[in-house]
This record gives C-alpha cells, sequence and structure tokens, in this order.
C-alpha cells in the first residue's frame, strides 16, 4: 500500500507528455504517451523501456485493417509482466478513443488485466473503447507501419511471417523522472520551512521570561538574593578588632 500510494504522489506532479522511439527493424516507430492524463499506463510502458524489457521483442501478432500486437518477450503471446510485478488497473480517459490509425493501446484478456502488452491500431476500432486502455499515438513513422502492415501471416495465428522486432526503445521525454525531480525540492523545501520554525520555537524559549511588572520584570531577583547569600557564606565577614593603644609604653619613642 504504501508503494501504491508514492505511485499516486509522483502522478500529482507529471503534467506532460512522455515521448518514446521503437527502433524496429523495419525503421523507427515515435510514440507520444499521454502520461498527464493515463499516469499509470505509461508509468508501466516507460520503466519497461528503461529496463530494456522490450529490447528484441518480436511482435507476435499481425492482423491487416486491424492491429499490430507486441510486448511479450517470450513471442508466445501469453507472456510478460508489468513494471509492477502484477496486473494493474485499467485507465480510461474518455479525451480517447480508438479512432483511426496509429492508437496505441494496452492489450488485456480482461478487465483489470493490464501487464506488458500492447497494441498499435490500422485502423478505427471505436468498440475497444472502455475495453483497452489506451496510452498513447503513433506521432512519426506511420510510412514504417504502413510497410509493416503489408507483411504476410500466418492464417491461423496471425503471426507473422517475416520477424519484425524491436530492437531497442530510446526515451526521449520521461515526465516521471522531472516529476522525482520536482518531488525532491519541495521536500527539500519542506524541511527548510521545519527548520526554520524549528529556530523561530527554539529563540522563543530561549527569550528572557517576564516576572512581574515594572522595571525590574525580567530579572529573577529570587535568584540575586540567592547569590547574596551564597556570597555571605564563601566571603568571611571583617572581625572586630579591639584598638590597642599605642601608647601602652614608650619604647618606640
Amino acid at each position: 500500500a504504501a508503494q501504491i500510494d508514492q505511485y499516486e504522489i509522483r502522478y500529482q506532479f507529471v503534467k506532460k507528455k512522455g515521448y518514446v522511439r521503437l527502433v524496429t527493424n523495419f525503421g523507427n516507430l515515435n510514440l507520444e504517451l499521454y502520461c498527464d492524463k493515463v499516469p499509470r499506463t505509461c508509468d508501466n510502458f516507460i520503466q519497461l523501456c528503461h529496463r530494456g524489457y522490450y529490447d528484441n521483442c518480436r511482435f507476435h501478432r499481425l492482423i491487416k485493417n486491424f492491429m499490430l500486437q507486441g510486448g511479450d518477450p517470450t513471442g508466445t503471446g501469453k507472456g510478460g509482466e508489468s513494471a509492477f510485478g502484477k496486473c494493474f488497473d485499467d485507465e480510461f480517459c474518455k479525451l480517447y478513443s480508438h479512432e483511426g490509425r496509429g492508437v496505441l493501446s494496452m492489450a488485456n484478456h480482461g478487465p483489470n488485466t493490464n501487464k506488458s502488452q500492447f497494441f498499435i491500431t490500422f485502423r478505427s476500432c471505436k468498440y475497444l473503447d472502455k475495453k483497452h486502455t489506451i496510452f498513447g499515438r503513433l506521432v512519426g513513422g506511420m510510412d514504417v507501419l504502413n510497410r509493416i502492415e503489408t507483411i504476410k501471416t500466418d492464417p491461423n495465428t496471425d503471426r507473422p511471417l517475416e520477424d519484425i522486432i524491436i530492437q531497442k526503445t530510446m526515451i526521449f521525454v520521461d515526465p516521471y523522472k522531472e516529476a522525482e525531480v520536482l518531488i525532491e525540492n519541495e521536500r527539500k523545501q519542506d524541511a527548510e520551512r521545519q527548520q526554520r520554525q524549528s529556530s523561530s520555537m527554539k529563540k522563543k524559549d530561549d527569550a528572557p521570561k517576564k516576572l512581574r511588572k515594572g522595571v525590574g520584570a525580567f530579572i529573577n531577583l529570587n535568584a540575586i538574593h540567592n547569590n547574596d547569600d551564597n556570597e555571605d557564606e564563601s566571603i568571611p565577614k571583617n572581625k572586630i578588632f579591639k584598638p590597642k593603644s599605642t601608647f601602652g609604653d614608650f619604647k618606640n619613642w
């Protein structure tokens, strides 16, 4: 629960979109990620990219006029893990729809079963709205996607007969790293504020306390009397000497 809370706090500081490139053996697919609107799903994707999770991963499913699916390192369509170590919930945003070519969305096997697999649309499929989480779109490399769509597939499995491989991923903008910097700055400022408040309270505690009204308001007379008593004990009183007559005899005369 503490980890989830930590994620939620970080997402409050994510105010912009992310940008990632999938470098494939057919060319580059540049993706814009809706981190500001779909923070957990985009965080999952970017974390996996940071870890190199998608490196050398094959797109295992291709259906012409529908979509291209990948994100499973086993290449079977049955594998893959999320960056959080377990399935995470859907994030449906009414701003986005499976409309047009190049929509980036999560593959799943039912509600709230998101892990690592994703797909890119070849055409509109709005019937997938509120069933699959849309978290980005293709903003560069449409010609690459067009070329990939022409690859022949096994009619029984929809597996491409030619390998389509994500050779590596490149992260250009990571709003989550920026959010961590903002959070750290907030923590430092908060610590400084607490330090100033603590110093201010200490100064108040160290200030002389008012003991009475008037000129001697801040003078502790009891302490002075005690000091006087101590001084009386430590300083011997003058002895009274009886005067001796210098005229007792006439020796010094």
